[in-house]
């Protein structure tokens, strides 16, 4: 196959070629085609965008299973930050899109998420929440994996982000549309690693789903009503929490319990009734308000050992 080339020198890479845009960066392929340079375009990135603590904490997880690893770090011609990372040909999100109407096989949701499980459980073993999971995020050597969790460009650490958040007192403008965790939209700024959990939760009921979508609606987060949407999406579909299925609530900054409409609660094998038991059984392990399993526990799941 030709490796596409474009006419964009990135350090010592020349004719570069880019292949992916986001908030705050844009990435690029080199001309050989082994490696993904992504290029830090914000100027002044606002919070919890950090490069420089993204490049920390990759560093950390050097040599840790299922985490994308990062190459090198450096400043380009025009000093901008530039992260080298091995180039992967697919997203779990292009993969998705590529299903159309079809789910995802059962062999490539067990290869893919028993690998984005195993890296998850060694990020939240070190402390760190990633807060951005979703299917873009996901990196594939192929259809079936292996699979990778990057964009690490959020993370939160608990030490190296404690100055600027501290553990109770975190930033609340994290995740992405439809995978982001209830207990961020009622301002609970002591979240930890459960929004994680949450967020592959959403993405494996959307892999499993035909056609492939994710369970909750949810506006662009830079949309106006975005949180009040996906709030009323959940609430629908799960059906709305009470004190005793959410009992963590009762000190959230902004109650759940108050001033909304009450629907029903919902089995998840209501809310997928085609999809295999064991499949709902570690969404609903995952996707809960109280009690989410670890990722290390949702690992255990026979359907993913």
């Amino acid at each position: 196959m030709e490796t596409p080339s474009g006419d964009t020198r990135i350090g010592s890479y020349a004719n570069c070629t880019p292949i992916a845009e986001g908030v705050t960066s844009t990435v690029y392929r080199s001309a050989d085609g082994a490696t993904a340079l992504k290029v830090i375009t914000a100027h002044h990135p606002l919070p919890p965008h950090d490069p420089q603590r993204e490049v920390r904490v990759l560093r950390l997880l050097a040599g840790s299973p299922r985490t994308v690893p990062l190459l090198d770090a450096f400043r380009d011609q025009s000093q901008q930050q530039v992260l080298a990372f091995p180039y992967k040909p697919l997203t779990l999100e292009a993969l998705l899109l590529d299903t159309k109407a079809a789910a995802l096989s059962p062999a490539q949701v067990r290869s893919i998420f028993g690998d984005v499980l195993r890296g998850l459980a060694h990020v939240h073993e070190q402390g760190i929440v990633h807060r951005d999971v979703k299917p873009s995020a996901i990196l594939l050597e192929g259809p079936s994996g292996p699979a990778y969790l990057s964009d690490f460009g959020t993370a939160w650490h608990p030490t190296l982000s404690a100055g600027a958040e501290p553990a109770a007192a975190k930033i609340l403008d994290i995740g992405t549309g439809p995978y982001r965790a209830p207990e961020v939209l009622f301002v609970n700024r002591a979240y930890g690693a459960e929004v994680d959990v949450w967020a592959l939760g959403v993405m494996l009921a959307e892999c499993v789903m035909a056609p492939p979508r994710p369970p909750f609606e949810s506006r662009p987060a830079h949309e106006d009503g975005s949180q009040l949407g996906l709030i009323l999406s959940i609430f629908k579909t799960m059906g709305t929490p009470t004190p005793e299925t959410w009992p963590e609530a009762e000190g959230f900054q902004v109650s759940p319990f108050e001033m909304w409409t009450v629907f029903p609660r919902r089995s998840w094998q209501e809310i997928l009734p085609t999809v295999d038991q064991d499949w709902r059984d570690v969404i609903a392990a995952a996707v809960r308000y109280s009690n989410r399993a670890t990722a290390q526990e949702l690992l255990q799941y026979k359907c993913i050992l």
